[in-house]
């Protein structure tokens, strides 16, 4: 049989469906969405939550999250943007920062629930594998799954700092730890002195030593931001403890919200009355007929 050329005619068009917009704008992963919001129908209207992480060019975006017919409805969120009150002033973006940021996210989530004191996570970061386990008495821990988006699961993402910041809040998250920073892909087992460094920021502050000694100005020029804040490289594994211990005081959302200004600027002209209208007029008129007059 010879070659065919398969020709889409107008019947092939007629039945063309197009795709969801979210997915033809690349923006939503719906193979994995539905198997993220679809709940057992045995379990009813319990939600099903997700720990939605995302990541720009200058914040980390985490929410918990959960879908109806309507829409997704959030429960709680924290974004890096926040981090500056607990003493991160600086590299809001990097591995330690999106640490801090599923840190804050799972106490904040676990005081709006009344869980905080029941499930404290792991206080003393290790950089270990850890899961949150149920209390004999008491309730269980708040599950969630994790959900990010089209991004790719690549390992020592960024995406999954946020992750194990959340599970050692408190959260209990089905997880692996081979997409952590630290793993070692020949022996099959994560370094857990590597990942605790990353937690710390450990490999920014080599870095910032090594480029200090190397070429002052570029240092300067680079690490502009923390030069101004008084930061140096042995000060950045303190600066992550320090807001680690106080994200778990005080991990509620602060409202940022500003009063209402007392008058509001008006920018449409204020209507004119019968004679301020006929006024107008008159000093059009003199002014065109002064103008006449003078040529």
């Amino acid at each position: 049989m010879g070659f065919v050329k398969v020709v889409k005619n107008s019947v092939y068009f007629k039945r063309f469906q197009v795709k969801f917009r979210r997915r033809r704008d690349g923006k939503t992963d719906y193979y994995a969405r539905k198997r993220l919001v679809v709940q057992d129908k045995n379990k009813y209207n319990t939600p099903k939550y997700r720990l939605i992480v995302r990541i720009t060019n200058k914040d980390y975006i985490a929410q918990i999250a959960y879908s109806k017919i309507e829409g997704d409805h959030i429960l709680a969120a924290a974004y890096a943007h926040e981090l500056p009150k607990y003493g991160v002033k600086v590299g809001l973006t990097n591995y330690a920062a999106g640490y801090a940021t599923g840190l804050l996210l799972a106490r904040r989530v676990l005081t709006k629930l009344n869980l905080a004191d029941a499930y404290k996570g792991h206080v003393d970061v290790t950089g270990e594998e850890y899961n949150v386990e149920a209390n004999g008495d008491g309730p269980k821990p708040f599950r969630a799954y994790l959900d990010i988006g089209v991004a790719r699961t690549t390992t020592g993402s960024r995406l999954f700092s946020v992750l194990k910041g959340a599970v050692d809040g408190g959260l209990s998250i089905p997880h692996g730890v081979n997409r952590f920073a630290g793993y070692e892909e020949d022996a099959k087992k994560l370094n857990a002195e590597v990942h605790k460094k990353y937690i710390f920021g450990g490999h920014v502050a080599d870095y910032m030593a090594y480029l200090a000694d190397e070429d002052a100005e570029l240092y300067k020029k680079q690490f502009k931001a923390y030069v101004s804040n008084g930061i140096e490289s042995e000060g950045v594994e303190s600066m992550y403890k320090k807001a680690h211990a106080a994200i778990r005081k005080d991990p509620a959302h602060k409202s940022t919200a500003k009063p209402a200004p007392k008058d509001r600027k008006k920018y449409n002209q204020a209507p004119k009355s019968l004679s301020q209208r006929k006024n107008t007029v008159l000093q059009k008129q003199r002014a065109f007929l002064k103008k006449q007059a003078a040529e």
